[in-house]
């Protein structure tokens, strides 16, 4: 199946000052492939039967990497909202925990969220099974060792780091790869701040797609 996503401005590669923007633009998605990328009217007269993902005011992105994915998902507790502690991490709440199924679902909890801020992918290394299932299953890609949060080998989860990599990141360094013909459909919609949409609005993404699947979306 064809799936056309179509976005006031699409940005292919923000990490390249020199890649083009395409306001007005879309993503051509077959399977877990982007068959094209270009004018949505262009994709839209070449493919009339592709289903239509229309995004409106909003801006389309290759998804983000959070470079503390280590500590958020192996050392932080994500509470369950029956808890009712509220939804923020708590700093080492899983420190010397031996539950794996405690340590799984506030995995699965912490994976969520980061859906929901746009990450796509996260850096490890996750040495607890249950963590290393949960994001498997994810669907998220996993970045070989812990990177620092200008992209270099390190330990740069140390310190810990938001859920959000807009919150420390400009989008330029925030992402993971780029949104192009033959590669895999990872990439995200967020709000547009300012006029002409320039710029992802931080806090938060409309939706993100993984593998050509739309596995997260904002109610």
């Amino acid at each position: 199946m064809l799936t056309l996503h179509r976005a006031a401005l699409v940005l292919p590669d923000p990490a390249d000052p020199a890649a083009p923007s395409l306001p007005d633009g879309a993503v051509l998605v077959r399977g877990d492939r982007i068959e094209a990328v270009g004018p949505y009217r262009e994709l839209a007269a070449a493919h009339p039967p592709a289903r239509l993902r229309d995004w409106g005011a909003a801006v389309l992105t290759p998804g983000l990497r959070n470079p503390y994915g280590h500590r958020l998902l192996e050392r932080d507790y994500h509470p369950d909202p029956r808890e009712e502690v509220g939804v923020e991490p708590v700093a080492d709440g899983l420190v010397g925990s031996v539950d794996d199924a405690r340590c799984g679902a506030s995995a699965r909890r912490g994976l969520q969220r980061m859906l929901g801020f746009g990450v796509t992918a996260v850096a490890g290394p996750f040495e607890r099974a249950a963590v290393r299932t949960a994001v498997a299953r994810s669907g998220l890609v996993v970045l070989p060792g812990a990177l620092d949060a200008g992209g270099a080998g390190g330990a740069g989860d140390a310190g810990g780091g938001p859920l959000d990599p807009l919150a420390v990141l400009p989008l330029a360094a925030a992402v993971h790869g780029r949104v192009a013909a033959g590669g895999r459909a990872d990439f995200v919609v967020f709000p547009a701040v300012g006029e002409g949409f320039a710029a992802p609005l931080p806090g938060g993404c409309l939706a993100a797609v993984l593998g050509g699947r739309l596995v997260y979306r904002r109610r």
